[in-house]
């Protein structure tokens, strides 16, 4: 068996690779696992479990659910949340475990599961293999002890949930944001509810999009991934300023009041020097990925910051932030974790940190995220091709270096295989658009050949 688990859960598509028996099946041997580790030692365990709205999450709550109870495990239901709400909501209410039920970005038919461990952290790698081990070991016919009687665990609703989160993001901002009107884009998703409430009793005006989550819309032509509804609203409004968010709202891009994007690269260095001016920016250091902007690099150096690049995925990134004591780090597709209040990424937190930062300033977004100028960089998502081969293929190695020939020291080049979907991505950066378009293009055509 293939690892389950990728750079953020387990993913595929709802009822084909994820069912609600591997949701049921995991989520025991989770239980069972927690609990060989001494987490629920001495007391009852309790586990949080929230979903987006996903049509599919419906069922596959209910899988998840059955599986913990029946391993002994007491489960608070908190409904449709964000990602990062449930990661609160895991630590503020002291749970043992928490669980998320989402794929995040990906289109509607998908859907994936995410574990927190105690304190809303994720789980560590090894943890997670273990579980898949377990998992294995008991589908293939190993039967589990199961409690019995008043050992099953019992299931409640947790209606306080949202307003326990909000209340949570609210007491975060530095200041208020009277007098601004910004356009949040929900995507359909867990924010739909969470991100107006909290934005409007900031005292923004709001303007909601993507915002009537039906079960089967989620990111359908909206959110963070497709940003042109909101670069329209935001003009049409003329408002100060745009927010988008993806299904689980762990991301947050922005679009300034020109109608212009404003990526995790720039609010990332909004954020950096808001909190180096706030004396929160420990070390004066931010922690990003590869797929960084090489301007934003250079933008930190001119600042006098220091970058630390991790692998892609934030999971790496928070790694690196809480061995190093970091406070601030991110991904360019709009995961910012701010550590001092959140475990993970989280898009409405991030937004209303980059509000909090204009309405301080009296600036301009645009204005803001003109600190640094963002090079030429083209990203190619190459599909239907065996991921597992990129580092091993001679024939993509000699392409790579050729590429990187031609670019000399103005620009670079990334290959990656994904880590929640099936395709490799080329990402190319060069001082002139045209050449890293064409970099990519050449690149992306070998990595079909060569891994197709």
């Amino acid at each position: 068996m293939g690892r389950l688990f990728g750079t953020d859960g387990v993913r595929g598509v709802a009822n084909a690779d994820l069912t609600a028996e591997l949701a049921l099946g995991l989520s025991v041997a989770a239980a069972h696992v927690l609990a060989e580790a001494g987490t629920f030692e001495g007391h009852r365990p309790v586990a949080v479990v929230g979903r987006d709205p996903r049509a599919s999450g419906e069922f596959l709550e209910a899988a998840v659910v059955a599986g913990l109870a029946s391993a002994g495990v007491d489960v608070l239901r908190v409904g449709v949340l964000p990602t990062p709400a449930v990661a609160h909501l895991t630590g503020a209410l002291g749970a043992d475990l928490g669980v998320m039920l989402s794929a995040s970005h990906n289109a509607m038919p998908d859907n994936g599961i995410k574990f927190f461990a105690r304190g809303g952290h994720k789980l560590a790698d090894e943890l997670e293999d273990r579980i898949e081990s377990v998992y294995e070991e008991h589908r293939t016919g190993a039967p589990w002890q199961r409690p019995t009687g008043s050992g099953v665990g019992r299931v409640k609703s947790y209606d306080q949930g949202l307003d326990q989160y909000v209340a949570h993001l609210i007491g975060v901002l530095p200041n208020r944001l009277d007098g601004l009107k910004i356009v949040l884009d929900e995507a359909h998703g867990a924010a739909a509810r969470v991100s107006p409430e909290a934005f409007s009793r900031a005292g923004a005006e709001v303007i909601t999009i993507g915002a009537q989550p039906d079960g089967l819309n989620i990111n359908d032509g909206c959110g963070s991934t497709h940003l042109d509804l909101l670069k329209a609203a935001v003009v049409e409004h003329k408002a100060d300023f745009g927010v988008a968010h993806d299904g689980d709202a762990d991301r947050c891009l922005a679009v300034d009041h020109t109608g212009a994007e404003v990526d995790g690269d720039q609010i990332l260095a909004v954020l950096a020097l808001a909190m180096r001016e706030h004396g929160t920016l420990r070390h004066d250091t931010v922690v990003a990925t590869v797929m960084s902007n090489l301007g934003f690099k250079l933008a930190m150096e001119g600042q006098g910051l220091s970058l630390v690049q991790t692998s892609v995925g934030d999971r790496y990134v928070l790694e690196s932030m809480k061995e190093h004591g970091f406070a601030l780090g991110g991904e360019q597709s709009g995961h910012v974790i701010i550590l001092d209040h959140a475990t993970t990424g989280d898009g409405t937190l991030t937004g209303l940190l980059l509000a909090a930062r204009v309405a301080e300033t009296g600036r301009s977004l645009a204005d803001l995220a003109s600190v640094m100028e963002r090079l030429p960089q083209v990203l190619i998502n190459v599909p239907d091709v065996d991921k597992s081969r990129v580092k091993t293929s001679a024939e993509l190695s000699a392409a790579v270096v050729d590429a990187e020939r031609e670019l000399g020291t103005t620009g670079r080049v990334l290959l990656r295989p994904s880590g929640t979907e099936p395709l490799v991505r080329v990402m190319v950066e060069a001082a002139d658009i045209e050449q890293a378009r064409s970099v990519a293009g050449r690149l992306a055509d070998v990595v079909k050949s060569a891994l197709g």
